[in-house]
């Protein structure tokens, strides 16, 4: 088999497609998306795509059609070019600065790419969205793009008893910050937020009621991660060489709709093909978060088979109230590893 170049790790879209690695056209479900809704939240485990999906909507948003040659988005939008705010809270440096300089800092340096000052406070920092935001807007005369990855970063790791405090902090100061979407409305085009859990009490979920919360949705089941279709159409040739029934006992182990297909880990099946077929728990020794191994064993949770929630259940994770939250637990763990 002639060598392929899979972007094991990579999350830019642009480079993905400019250097000729592997890409899993996930084009029809961003296409269904934009042109249906305008706020959205996704929330998937680590390392399963969300960042690579950011991506490809940025670059659609950035009005790059040639990047999409031949895939289903390409003659279907017509790629015009959209102001955008995007951050990830993963590389803002809360830990280091504090989430309020974090945000404060992170608008100011997009202000700046755009050549737009900002009157409001550094420690204003819903004013000081709203304001980036209504500036972007009429400098470009283009309604403004929101981008947000991983919302919930500063939240989960301080969820142990010692750090609450700090969570409960950075859980008002993140209130604050969103609470100007709604207001900004008319200046909006798109909305897009993701996460790896669904937190109470964030006003992304409260002040924004219409925020579309695609996480258990039967049509975006296979947004993130890797259907059995698209594994058999994308890696023929590895499906030569490889079982295909032991890959899928391996990697193919989650489902986000009761009705929905399972997918597999991207990350881990990846992996598997770069390794030449090493099976390994790929995921779990890169994606677990240090907070959910300290939830099983706070919470004696050990037979994951076991756990049966509701989908209300699911998508209320309390700061205040983290004592019965195995589902978080049940929803990060794929099948093969409960």
């Amino acid at each position: 088999m002639q060598q392929r170049l899979y972007p094991l790790g990579q999350q830019d879209f642009p480079g993905i497609i400019n250097e000729g690695r592997v890409y899993v056209d996930k084009t029809m479900h961003a296409h269904r998306l934009i042109t249906t809704n305008k706020y959205y939240f996704l929330s998937r485990p680590r390392r399963f795509g969300k960042s690579l999906f950011v991506s490809m909507l940025e670059t659609i948003f950035l009005g790059k059609q040639e990047l999409f040659k031949g895939m289903y988005i390409y003659d279907k939008w017509p790629f015009e070019v959209y102001p955008i705010i995007k951050i990830s809270f993963s590389n803002i440096g809360y830990r280091t600065m504090g989430l309020l300089n974090a945000i404060s800092t992170e608008l100011l340096s997009i202000a700046k790419t755009h050549q737009i000052s900002l009157e409001s406070k550094e420690t204003d920092i819903g004013n000081a969205l709203k304001e980036l935001i209504i500036q972007l807007q009429n400098k470009y005369q283009k309604n403004v793009v929101i981008l947000i990855e991983e919302y919930d970063k500063p939240l989960i790791d301080y969820l142990d008893k010692a750090n609450l405090h700090k969570a409960l902090e950075n859980r008002d100061i993140l209130k604050s910050f969103y609470s100007v979407l709604k207001d900004a409305d008319p200046y909006l085009k798109l909305v897009f937020i993701t996460g790896v859990s669904k937190f109470s009490k964030v006003s992304i979920f409260s002040d924004l009621n219409n925020l579309t919360d695609l996480s258990l949705d039967l049509a975006y089941n296979e947004i993130c991660g890797i259907s059995q279709r698209e594994l058999e159409d994308n890696f023929t040739e590895e499906l030569k060489i490889y079982d295909k029934e032991k890959i899928r006992k391996w990697y193919n182990g989650y489902r986000f709709h009761t009705k929905g297909e399972t997918v597999y880990n991207p990350y881990s099946l990846l992996s598997f093909f770069v390794k030449s077929g090493d099976y390994q728990n790929f995921w779990y020794t890169t994606g677990t978060p240090t907070f959910l191994m300290k939830m099983c064993r706070e919470q004696h949770l050990y037979k994951f088979e076991e756990i049966s929630i509701n989908q209300d259940e699911l998508g209320n994770f309390d700061i205040e109230n983290p004592k019965d939250h195995s589902h978080i637990v049940s929803n990060w763990i794929p099948n093969h590893q409960k």
